[in-house]
């Protein structure tokens, strides 16, 4: 790994390396001068972050289609203008710059149109996961206190349970036909605001992003106004291009679809939208909407590659060239099955809610070593630590830390990451190879020591899920009185034949035997948030209480 000689020369080659990145992506090219100084106005005015990146794409192309959702198209202009009379709406109701305004609402217009109008005011934008349960919302809206929380209709039970009192603004309404009553709705928000010009706020306000939750209640992890070094990153190693057409199948509210929206603004990407999640009808999208590319979570491509042959033969995604990929790990062969079918268009992207993008593996990484997180991009720095501190060698396992320049603010409510020399603790294990490729073990709080030896649940999981009997897989650690710790595995069968005694034996062929799961629990599904991550909390709840089923122990 590059020592602080190497990081100083990296730095220095940075300016000329994103130009050229930036020149083949197409974001670099001739525009009018009229046009020029309409973009250089909107960035002096509102920075970086999604007022002044729209409000420039819109003056670079105006008539560009920005957003396709149900209901039709917007332009990056129509965009500017809804986000202004959203800010001018929020005003009136008492909403001011360094305020919060939770938004709890689906992939559709309204989720823009809400981020830009907040934007615009100078307030914070707080990203509510539209999977929460009323417990997780009630704390979270507790803790960070929105004046007002901007939701589609189909969450109005959960926030009533939730017991939210916040003001209320409908984003998505679930029957135009019959109309919201006299309730307040994001399209007559902007009906009654004002379209034209506002004037920059003090400040520009925050994006807060929310960490998955997957071991406890979300915490708020605030994002400034962007930076152009984090998306020369992603696109020194995605081959994104400008003016393509890009479906966000990835929940907007996760960091992942919140990236390529922040990414579209600089490309002038013309964003295809779905409120929900379809495998079939994410596929025909990709078709219909002539995607070049599209910005997924892996269960997508998974509940994508289960569906039959026939219907997955019956689509043209020839013009698909690239699948983004980042959430969670790739399971088993997943990649590899993918580009058989569809070509060698998957980047997957290893990272966090704290770091952002750590490493990116491209469709070569993935043939070459499959199950690999790739490298790290440009104007990033990746090096692995051992319990004291120290850098392990080349191959050996370490805490993965990450420097680059999207590393978070701290958390809302107090604390943050480890840092060790300016760089922050992704709370996962990994590896380098000799080709210099990142390899994730595990999370380093799920490591067990099972008879005096680590092990770590990933790997375990990645070897059952190469099983063709195997649909999905989550491995965890129990106590044992033996063992001090023993791993079981929870199973989702795609063979009913599948039997616990064949989970284990295709584990002890591919791992040493201190890896075999003492036990094997097969269920009908596996727990998962709203970005397809396993919730191995509910897991280990349900075991611990007696009350998973299944035929294991």
């Amino acid at each position: 790994m590059p020592d602080k000689l190497s990081q100083l020369a990296q730095q220095a080659v940075a300016p000329a390396v994103s130009l050229k990145v930036l020149t083949q992506a197409g974001v670099v090219r001739p525009h009018s001068p009229l046009a020029l100084a309409k973009v250089l106005r909107s960035l002096q005015q509102w920075g970086m972050g999604i007022a002044g990146g729209f409000g420039s794409t819109a003056a670079r192309f105006p008539d560009r289609v920005a957003i396709v959702d149900e209901l039709g198209e917007l332009t990056y202009a129509e965009v500017a203008e809804r986000g202004n009379a959203v800010a001018d709406s929020l005003a009136k109701m008492g909403v001011s710059e360094g305020d919060s305004v939770a938004v709890l609402v689906r992939n559709h217009r309204g989720f823009l149109d809400a981020a830009m109008g907040i934007a615009r005011l100078g307030a914070d934008a707080l990203y509510l996961n539209t999977a929460f349960a009323a417990p997780q919302l009630g704390e979270v809206c507790e803790r960070e206190k929105p004046a007002v929380i901007i939701h589609d209709q189909e969450f109005d039970a959960l926030i009533d349970k939730a017991g939210v009192s916040q003001q209320r603004v409908l984003a998505w309404v679930d029957d135009p036909g019959e109309g919201a009553g006299d309730r307040t709705t994001l399209e007559a928000m902007i009906e009654d605001g004002d379209p034209g010009p506002r004037t920059p706020p003090s400040s520009p306000g925050r994006s807060v992003i929310l960490t998955s939750g997957t071991t406890g209640t979300p915490k708020g992890a605030p994002r400034g106004a962007g930076n152009l070094g984090a998306a020369v990153a992603l696109l020194s190693r995605i081959p994104l291009r400008s003016g393509w057409r890009c479906h966000i199948a990835a929940p907007l509210f996760h960091t992942w679809g919140w990236a390529h929206l922040q990414l579209a603004m600089l490309l002038g990407t013309t964003c295809v939208l779905r409120r929900t999640f379809d495998p079939e009808q994410f596929l025909r999208t990709l078709d219909d909407e002539r995607c070049d590319s599209a910005a997924v979570i892996p269960v997508m491509l998974q509940r994508s590659m289960r569906l039959p042959e026939a219907t997955r033969d019956s689509v043209d995604l020839s013009r698909l060239k690239v699948v983004a990929v980042s959430g969670s790990a790739l399971p088993g062969d997943l990649a590899t099955e993918w580009m058989d079918q569809f070509g060698d268009n998957i980047y997957n992207t290893y990272g966090s809610t704290e770091v952002a993008w750590a490493s990116i593996a491209t469709p070569e990484d993935l043939r070459s070593a499959p199950g690999t997180a790739g490298r790290p991009p440009v104007n990033t720095v990746v090096r692995l630590f051992d319990e004291d501190d120290h850098e392990v060698p080349e191959g050996e396992a370490g805490r993965i830390f990450v420097g680059n320049s999207m590393l978070f603010e701290g958390y809302t409510g107090g604390g943050t990451k480890d840092s060790i020399d300016g760089l922050m603790s992704s709370g996962d294990i990994g590896r380098f190879d000799e080709d210099g490729r990142l390899f994730i073990e595990g999370r380093d709080d799920e490591m067990i020591v099972s008879g005096g030896e680590n092990v770590f649940p990933q790997e375990v999981e990645d070897v059952i899920a190469k099983h063709d009997g195997v649909d999905e897989v989550a491995a965890i650690g129990v106590d044992d009185d033996e063992f001090g710790q023993r791993l079981r595995a929870f199973v989702v069968r795609s063979d009913d034949s599948l039997s616990e005694d064949d989970v284990k034996d295709h584990v002890k062929q591919n791992l040493a035997r201190y890896k075999v799961p003492r036990d094997v629990v097969f269920l009908d599904e596996l727990p998962r948030n709203a970005t397809g991550k396993i919730l191995k909390r509910e897991l280990k709840d349900d075991d611990e209480d007696g009350t998973t089923e299944g035929d294991g122990d």
